[in-house]
């Protein structure tokens, strides 16, 4: 279609041209009538006499033919006239909700179960926008650093977690799950690329009905290996992280919207997790932080350091994943790390085993089938470097940015406990 967008038009003042889009408001007086049209650059004001809009309703999809001309208080100092009004789709009827107006004013299973017309509104797009630039940020800076973009499977013979909060399915006859994580497949890339990263989705059956549980989420994984311990893979992580942050600074509706987009320090605080405890007021044998215990270490680190960000690191390894690497002569810790980002976790990772006997060991001690991980065990019978990654939930990171208080809020479509449409 020969078009030009509404951000457009002034260029254009005094030329005939033609917009298309969704008509997002009519307002018809005596004498004259103002068209709104809406695509994906903004707004454009159409005007006509009274009686053309009287068949068109809002959302409806037209084409508009007319001369811009100079108007100061239309959008963008022009609108167009004398216009030529095609409808592209079917009559749109009675609508469940007014986009025109300047906030949504729904509930949550409202703005969720109307998302194909919610999402249109103007102050939801700034969200997703943001999404899009932290993901494009995400895989800019691992590119920048010599990672490769893999893709791994989504239905896999083995849970990868060793735990219970997986979907089991049918393949074939045989027994098979959606993927938890990539994690086993990184792992496994590190031994072809040494540094790998993907984005992709990831499914927890997880019965937890919370604002911050989805059942299927987006996850930004990365891997790499030569490291000497998990501070290598930590520093990688904190660079990650302000480059997702300056690609989110550049787009102009994110700019425009003012979310609070952090500072990512030179130097992200790190504590230990006994020390976590301390901080937090918490007993010495606890095996992991409570939110409270959280949000006590980001006061802390607030005020003794002014970062939004604290690395807590040395989890102990029995509560993190068979992978996981312990802290050598510091039993019962590990090289397991968590990053809490205003008062939340927001980020898990470690350094991981690399040699074969240490994996035979753990999954045998922890009481799991050596044989259910014999595909995977094999790679570390070829020589496998020391290695280590981390995953971030791309919806739990931009509920924080946006001051979302449900994941669900920032999600197109989210999958969870009930909801498994639209």
């Amino acid at each position: 279609m020969q078009r030009i967008l509404s951000a457009q038009l002034p260029a254009y003042t005094g030329e005939t041209v033609t917009v298309a889009g969704w008509i997002h408001r009519r307002r018809i007086l005596k004498s004259v009538a103002f068209l709104i049209l809406r695509d994906r650059s903004g707004f454009a004001q159409i005007v006509t006499p009274p009686e053309i809009l009287e068949e068109f309703s809002e959302e409806t999809v037209v084409s508009v033919t007319g001369t811009v001309t100079a108007n100061p208080v239309a959008p963008g100092g022009v609108e167009i006239t004398q216009p030529t009004i095609e409808r592209l789709s079917d009559p749109v009827g009675q609508l469940p909700i007014e986009l025109f107006r300047p906030s949504l004013g729904v509930n949550l299973p409202t703005l969720l179960d109307h998302a194909a017309l919610t999402l249109r509104h103007p102050s939801r797009r700034p969200v997703f926008e943001l999404g899009a630039a932290l993901v494009r940020g995400f895989r800019e800076t691992l590119d920048g650093i010599g990672f490769t973009e893999v893709h791994s499977p989504k239905i896999v013979g083995v849970s990868t977690e060793s735990g219970a909060n997986v979907f089991g399915l049918d393949y074939y006859g045989r027994k098979a799950y959606l993927a938890q994580s990539p994690q086993l497949y990184k792992q496994t890339l590190v031994g072809v690329f040494e540094r790998v990263y993907e984005i992709g989705h990831a499914y927890r059956a997880e019965p937890s009905d919370t604002a911050r549980h989805l059942s299927e989420y987006v996850s930004l994984d990365a891997e790499l290996g030569f490291i000497e311990s998990q501070r290598d893979v930590m520093k990688v992580l904190r660079d990650v992280f302000a480059g997702m942050l300056a690609a989110a600074a550049e787009v102009p509706s994110v700019a425009a919207a003012g979310f609070a987009l952090p500072v990512v320090p030179e130097e992200i605080p790190i504590v230990h997790f006994s020390e976590a405890l301390k901080i937090a007021g918490a007993a010495p044998d606890e095996p992991d932080l409570a939110p409270a215990d959280e949000r006590a270490v980001c006061e802390w680190a607030l005020r003794e350091h002014g970062s939004e960000f604290v690395f807590v690191e040395g989890y102990p390894t029995l509560h993190r994943a068979f992978y996981t690497h312990p802290e050598p002569g510091r039993e019962p810790y590990s090289r397991a790390f968590d990053l809490l980002f205003r008062g939340l976790e927001l980020v898990s990772g470690s350094q991981r085993l690399h040699r074969y006997a240490d994996y035979v060991e753990t999954l045998t001690e922890r009481g799991y089938a050596i044989e259910a991980y014999a595909d995977f065990l094999e790679v570390f019978k070829l020589g496998m470097p020391p290695h280590g990654g981390f995953a971030i939930g791309l919806e739990r990171l931009l509920a924080m940015l946006v001051g979302a208080t449900n994941v669900r809020e920032v999600t197109f479509f989210p999958r969870d406990l009930h909801r498994v449409t639209p």
